[in-house]
């Protein structure tokens, strides 16, 4: 069974920083591209950004390029989200998400405020 277990956010002044982690179970993770999605209240999910295996090609959201910055641990089956310079619209919570077919874990809630 596919589990997905993000932590790491939190509330952070703007202009901070803040890591986030994804612990993937229950399929080859390195075999797997892995995305970052996040959801503002009132707003859709979006796609933060992806990774694919191997570290052959990332992609991050227009917007988000010089901010953030996705990485994996293949040894660890976890996905990282380095957010720099954090903006009160960043504020959401942010979920990761691997096989398609898995459900969404419980997101850790990233809020971005003075």
């Amino acid at each position: 069974q596919v589990q997905l277990v993000e932590s790491g956010g939190g509330l952070v002044q703007p202009g901070g920083s803040l890591k986030l982690s994804c612990v993937a179970s229950g399929f080859t993770f390195k075999e797997q591209a892995m995305h970052w999605y996040r959801r503002a209240e009132g707003k859709e999910r979006e796609l933060v950004g992806s990774i694919y295996p191997g570290d052959t090609y990332t992609y991050l959201k227009e917007p988000l390029r010089g901010r953030f910055a996705i990485s994996r641990d293949d040894a660890k089956n976890t996905i990282y989200l380095q957010m720099n310079n954090l903006k009160p619209e960043d504020t959401a919570v942010y979920y990761c998400k691997g096989p398609p077919s898995a459900s969404w874990g419980q997101g850790t809630q990233v809020t971005v405020s003075a």
